[in-house]
């Protein structure tokens, strides 16, 4: 049965496009009033239009660039000012970088890792607290199925999925019992613009999903009695990240390298 979330606020990040902006229609159609967090103001601006159509809900847009030095903070400054309780939080914000890593570019390099780790652990701890006070609502932190094996060609990036997923594994468990529902969301290859970020589609495994296939898995398990700390979205996906966790690395690396290398 799918869980009501009339009268509870949700903070959506990376909120303009594809999971996020899916996530913020999900969360609307349920009743929960949002603040969407994204960098293009155009089209948070328009999302934000067209879910303030949804009965009783209210919308606050906030365009800024969360792998900018302090970013956290301005989120939190604008939803205090606002007065606004937090029952939910959508890390979803987030993007990728292909080659090897002594050629990336090191600014980007660290932009990656303040936005993909630095802004979701600083919005988990400015919020949790009030979060498990309400006991109402969730916490998804999107991850990725490259969380499950190192990631060689996307070192970083990998990395910083597979940091989430331990990251929310254990902030499940010391929210235990607190009524939030806690989890990392770890899709596959899914349509949205995150292999235009990267510059390749030819490094995705499998074929592709859409945001609404992504998040309509993830309120499910949401919406269950037991929701578990990790979803993956995709039979095929969910077998190979039991596999990749079964299988020696010295296996799993040298095929994964094989796969992104092309």
């Amino acid at each position: 049965m799918a869980r009501n979330h009339a009268g509870t606020t949700a903070i959506v990040t990376g909120a303009s496009s594809g999971l996020g902006a899916e996530f913020a229609r999900t969360l609307a159609a349920r009743g929960a009033n949002l603040v969407l967090v994204a960098r293009r103001e155009d089209r948070l601006s328009a999302l934000a239009d067209e879910l303030r159509d949804e009965p009783g809900v209210t919308v606050h847009p906030l365009a800024v660039d969360l792998a900018a030095p302090g970013a956290a903070d301005v989120v939190t400054a604008f939803v205090r000012e606002r007065g606004l309780p937090v029952d939910s939080l959508v890390n979803n914000a987030g993007f990728g970088m292909h080659g090897p890593l002594a050629e990336a570019d090191a600014a980007r390099l660290d932009e990656q890792v303040r936005l993909n780790v630095g802004a979701l652990v600083s919005l988990t701890r400015a919020f949790l607290p009030e979060m498990t006070a309400s006991g109402r609502g969730v916490l998804v932190n999107v991850a990725s199925t490259a969380a499950f094996q190192p990631v060689p060609f996307m070192a970083a990036y990998g990395a910083t999925k597979a940091f989430v997923l331990s990251f929310t594994e254990a902030v499940a468990h010391e929210t235990r019992g607190s009524g939030l529902r806690v989890t990392t969301l770890c899709p596959g290859a899914t349509r949205t613009e995150f292999f235009e970020v990267v510059g390749t589609d030819r490094v995705r495994v499998g074929g592709y999903q859409t945001p609404q296939q992504v998040v309509a898995t993830a309120m499910r398990a949401l919406d269950a009695r037991h929701t578990p700390t990790a979803i993956v979205s995709g039979r095929r996906n969910a077998a190979a990240a039991v596999v990749a966790g079964l299988v020696p690395r010295s296996i799993v690396v040298p095929l994964t390298a094989r796969l992104m290398s092309r």
